[in-house]
């Protein structure tokens, strides 16, 4: 572990050091579940001191199925490391709407049991809510309405932030989507970390924020106009998840560019693994019972279906998947059934012709 150095001791604008002594700090207290989650992580807490720089902010999202699993750790450490931290549980969303809103500087959100937003009392959430959702575009506002006297007004204030978040469970796809997602576990008997005392240990973390501060302060220019380059397969909203913290890679210099790449293809990738849709569930099931057909009558699809191995078709809420529901699911992807010929007869079904294209679109 070793002491950590006051910012005099090493140049602040060693950038490769400087994220090399971060993450080192963060793996004494958290135990990743993978080292592609350290790498994010410490980018992300790097990340926070550039706000004016990025387009964007990704989210980051601790997650975990059970407690105990170094959720809330994760954003203890954050804190010590990031600038002006806000440590949000059970927060009001006036006093949120006060601190994104500050003149000194956006906060950075950490918002420990976030699942409480999303379940049966989520419509009492919703401005907060707002927040998370539109926060991760610089420039973005939440609107909402005030009361005053007997007039009711709209007004907007900014949302435009840093957020780590971590909750048990899953969140909403509007919020995962712009999120790196790290999949949290408890520790294994063979797994150690040094248990975190504040007031011992925060110190050294706030000596590496400062550190983190300084750096940011002469690379900021230099980051604001970089257009880093992404490995194959991150576009779209991923590459705006990760552009920010591919740009600070490339800054850093040393090893990092290649770290960072490495983990943006691994989480990526385990993100599009995780929690497909009901419908893109549904759409590679399909592209499984076609098999070499090139036209299935929707009584044969729906007996195949149920019969899949660990697929949901055989009861959903109940009750198993029947030609109505089956043309529900499918009609937002433009598919709907049609009169096809199986030998002589010539049934209700589906085509491959049909569904070509959402296989294509929405599968690997």
């Amino acid at each position: 572990a070793g002491v950590i150095k006051s910012p005099m001791d090493e140049p602040a604008a060693d950038g490769a050091a400087l994220l090399d002594s971060v993450h080192a700090f963060l793996g004494r207290f958290v135990a990743y579940p993978s080292e592609d989650a350290h790498v994010a992580h410490t980018l992300w807490i790097a990340h926070a001191h550039l706000m004016d720089a990025w387009d964007s902010t990704p989210r980051i999202a601790f997650l975990s199925p059970e407690p105990g699993s170094g959720k809330t750790r994760a954003l203890e450490i954050s804190e010590t490391l990031v600038p002006r931290p806000v440590e949000a549980i059970n927060a009001t969303p006036a006093y949120l709407f006060r601190k994104v809103s500050d003149p000194e500087g956006a906060p950075t959100i950490l918002y420990d049991e976030i699942d409480t937003l999303f379940g049966p009392k989520a419509k009492d959430n919703e401005e907060i809510r707002g927040i998370l959702n539109a926060g991760h575009r610089r420039g973005a506002m939440a609107g909402r309405c005030v009361v005053r006297g007997k007039i009711i007004e709209t007004e907007e204030l900014p949302a435009y932030c840093a957020v780590a978040l971590a909750g048990l469970g899953n969140l909403p796809d509007t919020i995962l989507s712009r999120s790196i997602v790290v999949r949290m576990r408890r520790r294994a008997p063979s797994e150690f970390v040094m248990p975190y005392r504040r007031r011992i240990h925060a110190p050294d973390g706030h000596l590496l924020r400062d550190r983190l501060a300084a750096w940011a302060a002469q690379i900021g220019s230099a980051v604001a106009a970089a257009r880093p380059e992404m490995p194959t397969g991150i576009e779209d909203r991923n590459a705006d998840v990760w552009e920010a913290l591919l740009a600070l890679a490339d800054a850093a210099q040393g090893d990092w560019p290649g770290r960072a790449r490495v983990a943006a293809v691994a989480l990526v990738a385990l993100a599009k693994a995780g929690s497909p849709s009901l419908g893109v569930l549904l759409l590679a099931d399909l592209r499984k019972v076609f098999g070499d057909h090139d036209a299935m009558s929707t009584e044969s699809i729906l007996e195949a279906l149920q019969k899949l191995d660990e697929a949901p078709w055989a009861d959903l809420r109940g009750k198993p998947l029947d030609a109505r529901r089956l043309a529900n699911y499918l009609k937002p992807y433009g598919v709907a059934s049609r009169t096809v010929r199986i030998g002589d007869a010539t049934p209700k079904g589906y085509t491959r012709e049909n569904l070509f294209d959402p296989w294509t679109r929405y599968l690997p």
